[in-house]
């Protein structure tokens, strides 16, 4: 079976290019995720792509690049950096052209077989709406 660094490489490659057969092959369908995009939890891989989408209308070109991981037993930390350009819609903001750049990180956890069961999100969008100017610095 795959180490969790290497599952989370292949996660990243996944949440950049919102590969469906990725998604399936890492999410658990049991896994449920709470997001700004809905006011219920989404669950499993359509649930997690459906919020790679909704940040992707906001920020066509948002990308997010694992800078530092810390994995055991069933768990893993991730510090991310994510990059885009407010050039769509989000959350009811019209585009500013402006870009972005925040460190985010999320804790994952892992279930018997190996899937994502659970990803728990630090707040990084207030970085990203400072930079986008929605929300005073």
């Amino acid at each position: 079976m795959e180490n969790l660094e290497e599952k989370m490489k292949k996660f990243e490659r996944m949440i950049n290019t919102a590969d469906n057969e990725l998604a399936m092959e890492l999410i658990s369908p049991k896994a449920s995720f709470f997001t700004p995009a809905s006011p219920e939890p989404l669950y499993g891989a359509d649930g997690y792509l459906s919020v790679v989408h909704w940040m992707r209308s906001g920020f066509s070109n948002v990308q997010w690049k694992l800078e530092e991981m810390i994995a055991g037993d069933n768990k893993v930390a991730v510090r991310w950096t994510c990059t885009g350009r407010h050039d769509g819609v989000s959350m009811g903001l019209v585009p500013t052209g402006k870009t972005f750049c925040a460190c985010v990180m999320n804790f994952y956890y892992f279930d018997e077989n190996g899937k994502i069961i659970n990803d728990i999100a630090a707040e990084g969008m207030i970085a990203i709406l400072r930079q986008i100017g929605a929300i005073p610095l």
